[in-house]
């Protein structure tokens, strides 16, 4: 159990540091993402899951 937290607060303090370090690089990129489609997000996004979970397989 606390590796699953570890990895949750992992992934939170990597989701803030875009935004902390360059707000206005960070609203773009959003904007960015609001105008591709739901395809490409969805591909995206399971194409990040996999090397994820390649990767994670690997460290174990």
């Amino acid at each position: 159990m606390a590796e699953v937290l570890t990895a949750v607060a992992l992934v939170i303090v990597i989701e803030g540091v875009l935004p902390a370090i360059s707000p206005s690089t960070y609203r773009r990129a959003a904007m960015q993402l609001g105008m591709m489609s739901d395809r490409t997000i969805r591909y995206t996004g399971l194409s990040f899951m996999v090397i994820g979970a390649v990767l994670l397989h690997l460290v174990h």
